[in-house]
């Protein structure tokens, strides 16, 4: 494969990552919602730990499991923001 073809790869790949990042800011919306109703607060600390442990547990490399946590850490600070927008 040429370069071309990794970057064909690539734009492919994202648009799957767009549409499960999609799927999960659903899923938090609803439980932000869900959290609302029973007056839990929107962080979690302990949840997040285990959202951590578990995609670092799974993680099949290239990236480390410090990596996986950062990606993570960052589309979790995006899903609260979320939560917090909903009415």
């Amino acid at each position: 494969m040429d370069i071309s073809d990794w970057r064909d790869k690539i734009d492919g790949l994202d648009e799957q990552i767009v549409r499960l990042l999609s799927q999960r800011a659903a899923a938090a919306v609803e439980i932000g919602k869900l959290k609302a109703k029973i007056n839990v607060p929107i962080y979690e600390p302990m949840r997040e730990q285990t959202v951590f442990d578990h995609v670092r547990s799974v993680n099949p490399g290239p990236l480390t499991d410090a990596q996986v946590q950062d990606i993570y850490e960052r589309v979790m600070d995006v899903m609260r923001a979320l939560q917090r927008q909903q009415p």
